[in-house]
């Protein structure tokens, strides 16, 4: 069950929307158990988040022009956008930008990741190839591969994560630590929906 939260920060005059689930989300601890361990079923916590926020977006009537995903957690939603909601009018003109981190963990995450997201008839074995191993590394460049842009979120990066965002030849924006980030940010948002429109036209 998705439950569906608001709150608000009146000075900004923005409402904040969580979601929430009993079984997924009932620990106070984020990836780790008490103990410190990665909890076993972070891949499907992974999975309900990803199409939770999307569900929410669409429950609200929302078309986002600008989707930014967080780190790793939120790495499936680029997928999710560009083959399995590709036909949702909310969505058509919708850009998926893809924030790194170095919030690496040790280890994968469940193998069985790849057969729980096929129960998504619209996908295939060939969708998911990136995620046999599905590692903190392999989950970063799949969110990459699916997206319209990246943004170094931490100063220092994985460098095989860095080699794979050149590689892409995506729009880019490096590590801002200076106070105006948020200038840095618009600019950049900007630069990436004039790409994806000038491209839309070219295909008209």
């Amino acid at each position: 069950q998705l439950i569906i939260k608001v709150a608000s920060i009146q000075s900004a005059r923005m409402q904040i929307y969580f979601i929430d689930n009993e079984e997924y989300f009932s620990e106070k601890a984020m990836f780790h158990d008490i103990n410190g361990e990665f909890l076993e079923n972070n891949e499907e916590r992974m999975i309900f988040y990803c199409k939770g926020v999307i569900e929410t977006v669409k429950k609200l009537g929302w078309s986002p022009e600008i989707i930014h995903c967080q780190g790793w957690f939120s790495s499936l939603i680029p997928l999710y956008i560009k083959l399995i909601y590709n036909e949702d009018p909310l969505f058509k003109n919708t850009r998926l930008v893809y924030n790194v981190f170095d919030n690496d963990f040790s280890g994968e995450l469940n193998a069985d990741l790849i057969n729980k997201l096929l129960f998504e008839k619209k996908l295939t074995p060939k969708d998911l190839s990136l995620l046999k191993n599905p590692s903190f590394v392999n989950l970063s460049k799949f969110a990459i591969k699916y997206s319209d842009a990246v943004i170094q979120g931490s100063e220092k990066i994985n460098d095989d994560i860095s080699k794979y965002i050149k590689k892409s030849k995506l729009p880019f924006m490096k590590h801002n630590e200076e106070n105006n980030y948020e200038d840095s940010y618009n600019i950049f948002f900007n630069k990436v929906v004039e790409k994806k429109d000038n491209v839309l036209s070219e295909k008209k």
